[in-house]
């Protein structure tokens, strides 16, 4: 179990370079990696579920204790992503499918490896966890109606539908997984280390299966799509800390907020645009998967000189 609790934890810190490789794999082995699409949303929920083992009573008092500082993370995460998609999908000629994609996964709450990149840059990291907290329980109520704002000029957009495909694979994985901390807490204090390699297993799984679904589209349109993914990621970390910067916050807090907006929950945005819209469209959302995990440790590594 010790040797399994080092490997997960290695994987853990090498995750930007397996999201690579298995990209590479699913254009490179399509066939292999379309086999796991029909599993999407089920890999997420498995990822979900780790995630709710890991919440504990402490993220929330964080809330309580600064609502203030998690408010302006919250906002700037609805606010500075969508927008920033919608305005990219209006300058940058694309695809419809594309741009419904990059929409959805700007507006998907903030990915749990904030948390890391927040850590790495020296930042604050509680808030950085409160905010992915709060985020994500408001996705299934936040997420779906920012959708059918901004994308429902490109293709059709069901709110209903996709707010209980979010309950789903979001809420109920996560209360399990908090509920599972509860009944058997022995079993989840040994099940912890390993998580890092459930979640990295289950990202470039599904990433690996929109590359593969999607190769064609990727091969025409890939060089297009990484730029608006390259775009829309970077000027969520500028702009997420200039906001938070404007509101009075010091250079710990600035660093949480710049991460938490830049860096979304794509796995969520991937699950959510396999199931609701088309393959092409879940390709920002693997795209952004693979860039936002080497943007962020770029960011991180050079936030951390900033105290």
């Amino acid at each position: 179990m010790k040797q399994l609790s080092v490997f997960s934890g290695f994987v853990g810190k090498t995750f930007a370079l397996w999201v690579v490789v298995f990209a590479v794999l699913g254009f490179v082995l399509p066939d292999v990696f379309r086999a796991v699409a029909p599993w999407i949303v089920t890999l997420l929920g498995i990822i979900m579920f780790g995630m709710g083992l890991t919440l504990s009573l402490d993220d929330f008092r964080e809330v309580a204790r600064r609502p203030f500082e998690v408010l302006i993370g919250a906002v700037s995460q609805f606010t500075i992503m969508p927008l920033l998609a919608v305005a990219l999908t209006m300058i940058i000629p694309m695809p419809a499918e594309v741009a419904a994609g990059v929409i959805l996964v700007g507006c998907c709450p903030g990915g749990t490896s904030s948390n890391v990149m927040t850590y790495l840059a020296k930042g604050d990291v509680a808030l950085s966890v409160a905010c992915t907290s709060v985020t994500t329980l408001l996705a299934p109520l936040v997420t779906p109606w920012l959708v059918l704002a901004f994308a429902s000029q490109y293709l059709p957009v069901d709110a209903t539908a996709m707010f209980l495909s979010i309950v789903k694979v979001v809420l109920v994985p996560l209360a399990l997984g908090v509920l599972a901390q509860k009944l058997l807490p022995s079993a989840v204090k040994a099940a912890v280390p390993v998580l890092p390699l459930v979640s990295v297993t289950g990202i470039v799984l599904i990433v690996a299966a929109v590359v593969a679904v999607s190769k064609a589209q990727i091969a025409t349109s890939g060089l297009l799509i990484f730029l608006v993914v390259v775009l829309h990621n970077g000027l969520g970390y500028l702009i997420g800390g200039l906001f938070a910067r404007i509101f009075g916050l010091n250079i710990a807090k600035q660093k949480a907020i710049a991460i938490e907006v830049g860096m979304q929950n794509s796995g969520l945005g991937a699950a959510l645009a396999s199931a609701h819209f088309s393959p092409l469209a879940a390709v920002p959302s693997a795209i952004f998967s693979v860039w936002h995990n080497i943007s962020g440790a770029l960011f991180a590594n050079f936030a951390s000189r900033f105290r």
